[in-house]
């Protein structure tokens, strides 16, 4: 396993690479998220199907497709090259929460972009910007609604995990005043 300790204090840090992945997924997802909204909102609550609706669709498709793969990078790096041992000062359910989060984390990353493209495939709406997409299911709008239902829902819970994710950070910056936020942000190491 690729670590990094961060001077006396034994904290291990993230390698750069796999810091690197996290903060790609942190972008994709900030525009993801009010991107997919505002095209349900334009799309299925004001009905406008214009090239701005059709573009926000296929922005949504390309950068669902885009999170997939990198959370695939993303998941193939740790597991060949694992991840810093716990933050030693951390009582047994913090660090069973912390797991949890993460691997829910990687589990709704994953899952969410499946279930949508699932959805296209089914709608069928399997183009980006007119390039064609292959399915990978049958055609059935009807199926379409409920697999679009999940999809929404895989992202609501996303949303929550990673408000989980940022508060649990806060928390140990601000109130535990430890070390865990340096492993991923190595510059606001406490000494």
């Amino acid at each position: 396993m690729e670590r990094t300790p961060i001077s006396d204090t034994q904290v291990e840090i993230y390698s750069q690479p796999a810091r690197r992945f996290h903060w790609w997924t942190v972008a994709l997802i900030l525009v993801q998220i009010p991107l997919g909204l505002y095209m349900a909102y334009r799309g299925n609550v004001l009905g406008i199907f214009d090239d701005i609706t059709n573009n926000l669709y296929s922005s949504h498709k390309l950068i669902g497709i885009i999170i997939f793969l990198v959370v695939l990078a993303r998941l193939a790096y740790r597991l060949l090259h694992g991840a810093p041992a716990d933050e030693p000062t951390l009582a047994w359910w913090h660090k069973a929460a912390s797991h949890f989060n993460h691997w829910g984390l990687y589990l709704l990353l994953l899952a969410t972009p499946i279930a949508g493209y699932i959805g296209i495939s089914q709608y069928p709406a399997l183009s980006i910007f007119g390039i064609p997409l292959p399915g990978i299911v049958a055609a059935d709008q009807d199926a379409a609604s409920r697999t679009f239902m999940i999809h929404f829902w895989l992202a609501f819970l996303l949303v929550a995990f990673v408000a989980m994710h940022i508060g649990a950070a806060l928390y140990h910056y601000v109130i535990r005043k430890d070390n865990v936020v340096t492993r991923m942000l190595p510059s606001l190491r406490r000494s």
